[in-house]
């Protein structure tokens, strides 16, 4: 075989090596560590809802924040089975793939095969006629001996890489099939926990229509609490704005102190969707603007801010540097504050004595008290971003969990 033609088919089993195998598999490989993470991540905060849950959950008598609770619960468990499917079906992508790499890898050995079988039958018929020091000495000039000992040597060492090339490609071979070995065996153990979180799922959702059927049953009760804690926000609320009023009027007279709060401003804005949550652990078990009651048909709730509901314990924390403009009892809701950070405010509501005062300046993470757990076993947290009186969607500033 010519030097040229070999070193066609060397590139050739080169580039089928290199590219198709190597170069997918650290892709892929990183892949499969971003959908593991994200199982991870799903399965630990499976893990800190379900503590809230066994908090709030109460064989006599059910409540929003069980219902709420389980509603999460239900989230989250949908989405770890959804991550699941990511990667089984990830893994059909990949076994496909190396399907088609072993077929490609098995198709060029048998090449590899036949021109070194070739090469070999060519040396052997050729030395059935003249010996290698002939083929040389029989030359017709110097020139000539020259370019035939060169000869000889460059096919030697064709027939040397052809050998080695044939063994690459064997280990390559031998490491796909290895690959996709495990891979089947990954994908029957995913399929496995797939039926066995489907099923869990299902046991949620009938824990979720009886406690709906038991809150149903309570409607004016539940419509009684709901117009309880209307009037203790709007009491709220009511002096809030009348501080920020306050602070807004202030501000528009003196320059310097202009000046102050757009530096602040700006370093609040900057800071969007990099802001801790007001909690150590939880979720938002009611959001932002108006939505549908979690239980009452035709009911639906409007929020300036969102609820957190946390563990039993969990404290309020400052989300940024600021200073405290109020500290207040307001009935049905605890003790709330309101923390100014240049033209925005935040405000944490549901706590029990609270651990500052007005006046202080606040660090972002601090302890401004430890939320109030109502005796249903709920310990929810209120908690606003404004913008002068406007406000603001917190989930949008708050860095995603």
């Amino acid at each position: 075989m010519s030097g040229d033609k070999f070193k066609i088919l060397l590139l050739s089993a080169v580039l089928i090596i290199l590219f198709p195998v190597f170069m997918p598999c650290f892709s892929q490989a990183q892949n499969k560590t971003q959908l593991r993470k994200e199982k991870e991540n799903k399965l630990k905060k499976i893990k800190e809802v379900e503590k809230i849950l066994n908090e709030t959950t109460n064989q006599k008598q059910h409540s929003l924040g069980e219902l709420n609770a389980l509603n999460e619960r239900i989230r989250e468990q949908e989405g770890l089975i959804g991550s699941i499917k990511r990667e089984v079906n990830y893994l059909n992508a990949e076994i496909e793939e190396t399907n088609m790499i072993i077929s490609s890898l098995n198709e060029d050995l048998a090449s590899l095969k036949e021109e070194y079988k070739a090469m070999v039958y060519a040396t052997y018929k050729a030395n059935l006629g003249l010996n290698k020091l002939t083929f040389i000495f029989s030359a017709s000039s110097f020139s000539e001996l020259r370019a035939r000992i060169k000869y000889m040597e460059q096919y030697g060492e064709t027939r040397k890489k052809q050998a080695e090339q044939i063994k690459k490609v064997t280990a390559t071979l031998a490491m796909q099939v290895q690959v996709i070995e495990q891979n089947k065996l990954d994908k029957i153990s995913l399929i496995e926990e797939q039926t066995i979180q489907n099923r869990q799922l299902i046991t949620l959702k009938n824990t979720r229509s009886k406690v709906v059927e038991s809150l149903v049953q309570k409607e004016d009760e539940l419509i009684r609490g709901l117009e309880e804690t209307r009037k203790a926000v709007a009491l709220l609320e009511n002096k809030i704005n009348k501080i920020i009023d306050a602070e807004l009027a202030a501000a528009s007279k003196s320059t310097t102190a202009s000046s102050s709060i757009a530096v602040l401003s700006s370093t609040f804005e900057k800071n969007k969707t990099k802001f801790p949550w007001p909690v150590e652990d939880g979720f938002v078990s009611q959001k932002f603007g108006k939505q549908q009651h979690v239980a009452l048909k035709g009911v639906i709730v409007e929020n300036d801010g969102i609820y957190i509901q946390t563990s039993k314990n969990g404290a309020a924390r400052a989300i940024f540097d600021g200073d405290v403009l109020f500290v207040g009892y307001i009935q049905a809701k605890g003790y709330s504050a309101l923390i100014k950070h240049g033209d925005y405010y935040t405000v944490y509501s549901g706590m029990k004595e609270p651990l500052i005062k007005v006046g202080e300046k606040v660090k972002t993470g601090q302890i401004l008290g430890e939320i109030v757990t109502r005796p249903e076993g709920v310990t929810e947290l209120m908690f606003q971003i404004r913008k002068g009186r406007d406000p603001l969607n917190p989930e949008l500033w708050l860095v995603k969990k």
